[in-house]
């Protein structure tokens, strides 16, 4: 009895660190779970700037996903619905009014400018064999913005839940900025739904936000509502609405949808009943009004853990500051191997040292003979030239020798020259550099960063309480 004990106890271990670090909670610095980063990739893999239909990327991704092609779909329509990584055609459905999508095998994707800017760059990434082991996949994305924070996010693994609201663009890029700076930040929620809600109590992603939706009065007998709580839709808020009206907590005439892809509900009110006077009730009582506790688990250095938002954003922007050091440091080494290899070549046409090999039979002595050729002129070369720089210099077409143009070689080694000085100011500056690609991506990527939920306050009551039993 107690081997099966210890295989039960055993096998429940295994299965709850599966669920937590292989499908339910996000990667700190990607911000992504592992089927959306196998999908990003596989998008990037067969990216050719067309669209390519659902069914075949869910396809092409079920070779690094053991789970089928159902889980893969409805995670690229949650990104998609998001709005910032992928690009669409067709009918994703609706979030705000609870419309499914269209069929995998109907609609289209692919990458979108700033995924493609900002998630990948194959010289920082490291790779893990696949579930099956035929195929290689991303540890973690280099993403470049804070897209655990952008996206928000929602699981639920083996006792532990996340759940992260999404943020506003602009801010949290300004907030990234701002910490650089050396100055104090701030950032709050930005709901795809829009509406109204009250942060006072947020402390920075461990307390909770009161959010309402945004109604209109049209007149004393007339409201509408346009924008929603998130994690509602339209449907779950009428519903909400008839209920209360049902029990006898408010009084309606009549609720109509003419919602399209916006929402807009209609309220009409009976005699003896005015706009002014069920607004509260409305938001005591119905799904114009939610309270949401934010959870914020994450993975990081493959274990689970609880930071504020704010460590968060400090935790990306280092990395970023890292990412970007790293893409210097590997632009620095090309062109100074650039400058090697030009100022070989330049040497080599310019004193005529071909002359010097022709006497060699084999590829190997050749090799020997033309580094032989280039000894007395070490003193000109930033380093010392290798075989690879010999071989490449004996497969120098003739046509490259005969239009050799010496005030054009100098010029363009004094390019390469100054592109090095640059790259070395910049490394001994990070902050600065990161500063200003920050600021490029806000320019460039501004209409993505238009908030949609207002910020103001509004007094909360007992009554959230009352409601979320409700």
């Amino acid at each position: 009895m107690q081997n099966v004990s210890e295989l039960f106890k055993t096998h429940f271990l295994h299965y709850a660190s599966y669920v937590i670090l292989e499908r339910a909670i996000p990667h700190v610095l990607d911000g992504l779970k592992p089927v959306q980063r196998r999908l990003l990739w596989t998008l990037f893999r067969m990216d050719d700037n067309k669209m390519h239909k659902v069914a075949n990327i869910a396809g092409r991704t079920m070779a690094l996903h053991p789970h089928g092609d159902a889980p893969i779909v409805e995670a690229l329509v949650v990104l998609a619905n998001k709005g910032y990584l992928i690009d669409t055609q067709g009918n994703f459905g609706n979030p705000l009014t609870g419309d499914p999508h269209a069929a995998a095998r109907y609609i289209e994707a692919r990458l979108s400018s700033l995924a493609k800017e900002t998630l990948f760059n194959t010289d920082l990434m490291t790779f893990h064999p696949s579930y099956d082991g035929r195929e290689s996949e991303p540890d973690v994305l280099p993403a470049k913005i804070p897209l655990l924070l952008l996206h928000g996010v929602d699981g639920i693994a083996v006792g532990m839940t996340t759940k992260i609201f999404p943020h506003n663009f602009t801010e949290l890029l300004q907030s990234q900025i701002r910490y650089l700076e050396g100055k104090n930040f701030q950032f709050y929620p930005d709901f795809p739904s829009g509406g109204v809600m009250d942060v006072s109590n947020y402390q920075d992603g461990k307390g909770s936000i009161v959010v309402r939706a945004s109604i209109e009065i049209v007149n004393n007998k007339t409201l509408t509502i346009k924008e929603l709580c998130p994690y509602t839709t339209t449907e779950s808020l009428i519903r909400s609405i008839e209920l209360a009206a049902k029990r006898g907590l408010l009084k309606i005439d009549s609720i109509q949808d003419f919602s399209t892809e916006k929402p807009e509900i209609e309220i009409k009110l009976p005699k003896g009943c005015y706009a002014e006077e069920i607004l509260p009730k409305l938001f005591k009582h119905t799904e114009c009004e939610i309270t949401l506790f934010p959870q914020t688990t994450v993975i990081h250095k493959n274990k689970p853990i609880e930071p504020t938002l704010s460590e968060v954003l400090r935790l990306h922007t280092d990395t970023l500051l890292g990412l970007l050091q790293k893409e210097l440091e590997i632009r620095k080494a090309e062109l100074q191997q650039t400058r090697l290899r030009k100022t070989v070549e330049y040497l080599f046409i310019k004193h005529k040292l071909y002359d010097t090999i022709r006497t060699s039979d084999t590829s190997s002595l050749l090799e020997e003979k033309v580094l032989q050729a280039l000894q007395p002129f070490l003193k000109e070369l930033p380093s010392s030239p290798t075989r690879e720089d010999a071989s490449y210099l004996i497969s120098i077409p003739i046509r490259k020798i005969l239009s050799f143009n010496e005030e054009n070689t100098k010029s363009s080694l004094e390019s390469i020259d100054k592109e090095i000085i640059l790259v070395n100011e910049q490394l001994t500056d990070m902050c600065k550099v990161t500063i200003k690609y920050l600021r490029k991506l806000i320019t460039k990527y501004k209409t993505l960063g238009e908030r949609k939920t207002k910020i103001a306050s509004f007094a909360t009551k007992a009554h959230c309480e009352e409601k979320m039993l409700f």
